[in-house]
């Protein structure tokens, strides 16, 4: 069914009532505009143009469009003036209307989508694979010693390196950054190393600590039989201790064992084990062992060869102690931030004292508010709000796993309803950004809320000289990130290499479950429009990663990643199959979409 003359004049009124108010904001923003670097200049004035669009409702003018077979704009947000002009055109050419020929500087069809390709190989280097869809991987503690690991990642796809700062200290982060720059330079290749800060995160604090035991353990089939015998690294660098798996020991005794040498230990349990030397190298020694077996500070390891003297098992990390709660428990959050307790519970099990947790930072204690939810966990265990004093607030929960969910130190704490003012660089932060501006080429800024927070950022770079150089990724992980994104943006673009990352995690627990498909599809729409590549991010192929299996689910969310530039996968065991799968998908699906658009190309029916 076509359209009435009348109906195309509607049309033609609304699209010139659009770009009347487009040059409005346009005017508005000239002193914006001015501050925003050269390599910027066009899409800063593309995104002002396109947030101008969105502020209208399109969409019954865009089913017209539809029924004259037009461009219903849909796909337009890098180039939306040039698009607005040329519709404009063809519906006065239509209507029999005068053709005014329109002198600005605007941007053609396809020029937004060529924009955004430069701004990316500038942020993430130019690879030379065929896939546009970069993989970013966050490098765990082990990568800063095992190097056959990390160049594995780079044989298999990866093309960036998070390092998150929340963990570990700056010489893991310098080994970790070695490794990737070797591995990079074995294959020839660019990848690219970004560096979180870590922001400042409302946490839960120390809840205590338990026995320094590590528990090795055999992996089982279904019938309980061993496929795969437990697996220790014995290493004498005892600042290796916090990896899985590792056991320290003295260096002298460590380097006197010989494969096909077995160990006998009592566990914790006072259970004997045999443990089998299956490799030695000079930093560390791999046994084997068929049982599961409890491995404490202090026990000793004792070889069945008379020649050699027993080796004594060094400092372990404590295990993580853990508030178990349930459905309906009391928990008392305070700011008392030296430790928590656990619960106490009489012996029927009832509760007579409930679990204390510290909050971090311990100013936020006296800013919530009685009634409002509370999450702990990226949302594992939900809360609300009870009395409220100047050292602790009460926590009813409303909802834990059935048998009761573990709250351990350093898991996030979100207030959904409520805005704390928490914003902007901590000194942990400022203090790490002098390693980050040795180790990185990219910062992803956390918890960024305002176009104030980048002018933070942007100052500090600036007194380390890195300014035009180092990569920025805006991490936009709460609500009022969110509505802040244009002044965000707009503000960053004073400097070349930028990008954003959609933290769906955090994301998803400030702006409610059910508006974060409508939220993910906005960044992605403004960051377009910006020409400003997008990471995706949080629980990309988890399930595969952590256990060695993806659920269905997370395939399908993957396929929808080919929208932004580069998509980010967490570590996990199963990393190198991730990344492998990571990359197979991407590469399958930028032949049937570009970003948002779907291609057809021919189908072969076997």
């Amino acid at each position: 069914m076509s359209l009435t003359i009348d109906q195309l004049k509607n049309i033609a009124e609304q699209i010139d009532q659009i770009i009347g108010l487009i040059r409005q904001r346009e005017a508005a923003n000239s002193e914006v505009l001015k501050e925003v670097c050269e390599e910027y200049k066009h899409s800063a004035r593309n995104l002002i143009h396109y947030s101008a669009f969105r502020s209208f409702d399109a969409r019954q003018m865009q089913k017209g469009l539809k029924q004259m077979g037009l461009t219903r704009l849909a796909n337009a947000e890098g180039n939306i003036l040039g698009s607005l002009l040329n519709l404009k055109a063809i519906i006065n050419s239509l209507i029999q209307d005068e053709v005014q020929t329109v002198e600005d500087d605007y941007l053609q069809i396809g020029a937004g989508n060529r924009l955004l390709e430069e701004h990316a190989g500038r942020l993430f280097g130019i690879n030379g694979k065929e896939r546009r869809v970069r993989i970013m991987v966050t490098q765990p503690s082990e990568a800063a010693h095992d190097y056959g690991m990390v160049l594995g990642m780079v044989k298999n796809g990866m093309d960036c390196a998070r390092i998150n700062c929340a963990h570990d200290n700056p010489k893991t982060w310098e080994a970790i950054a070695k490794n990737v720059r070797k591995a990079a330079d074995e294959c020839s290749t660019t990848v690219k190393i970004a560096m979180d800060l870590a922001g400042p995160k409302i946490r839960t604090g120390d809840i205590g600590s338990g026995p320094k035991v590590k528990k090795i353990r055999p992996v089982r089939n279904a019938f309980g039989e061993v496929v795969s015998p437990a697996k220790t690294l014995l290493v004498w660098d005892e600042e290796r201790n916090m990896e899985p798996n590792t056991i320290p020991v003295p260096k002298e005794w460590l380097q006197k064992l010989e494969v096909g040498d077995f160990l006998k230990v009592k566990d914790t349990r006072g259970k004997s084990r045999n443990l089998r030397v299956e490799k030695v190298t000079n930093d560390e020694v791999l046994l084997y062992c068929s049982k599961t077996v409890y491995l404490q500070t202090g026990a000793y390891l004792k070889p069945i060869r008379s020649d050699l003297s027993k080796g004594l098992i060094g400092d372990l990390p404590p295990v993580d102690q853990a508030i178990v709660l349930r459905t309906g428990d009391l928990l008392i959050v305070t700011a008392d931030k030296s430790q928590g307790t656990l619960p106490i519970f009489d012996k029927e099990g009832k509760l007579i004292e409930p679990g204390r947790v510290p909050c971090l930072p311990p100013s936020i204690v006296t800013s919530v508010k009685q009634g409002e939810p509370i999450l702990f966990d990226d949302g594992k265990i939900e809360g609300v709000i009870g009395e409220v004093n100047k050292d602790f607030f009460e926590v009813k929960i409303i909802k834990a796993k059935e048998n009761g969910s573990k709250l351990k130190a350093e898991k996030g704490i979100n207030f959904p309803t409520l805005d704390l003012g928490i914003t902007g660089l901590t000194s942990k932060d400022r203090e790490d950004l002098k390693y980050v501006a040795k180790y990185a080429d990219i910062i992803n800024y956390s918890y960024v809320n305002s176009e104030e927070d980048v002018d933070m950022l942007l100052h500090e770079i600036q007194k380390l000289k890195i300014r035009d150089d180092i990569g920025l990724v805006l991490k936009i992980e709460t609500n009022e990130a969110y509505k802040n994104l244009v002044s965000i943006l707009l503000r960053a673009m004073k400097i070349p290499h930028v990008g954003v990352m959609i933290a769906r995690g955090d994301l998803a627990l400030e702006v409610g479950w059910n508006n974060m498909g409508m939220v993910q599809e906005g960044i992605l729409s403004f960051c377009s429009a910006a020409h400003v590549p997008v990471i995706w991010a949080t629980q990309v192929l988890e399930s595969l990663a952590k256990n060695g299996v993806p659920s269905r689910s997370e395939i399908t969310d993957t396929t929808s990643s080919i929208k932004a530039e580069c998509v980010m996968l967490n570590k996990g065991p199963y990393i190198h199959e991730a990344i492998v799968l990571l990359d197979e998908i991407l590469s399958n699906m930028e032949n049937l979409r570009d970003k948002k658009e779907v291609m057809l190309p021919k189908i072969e029916w076997s």
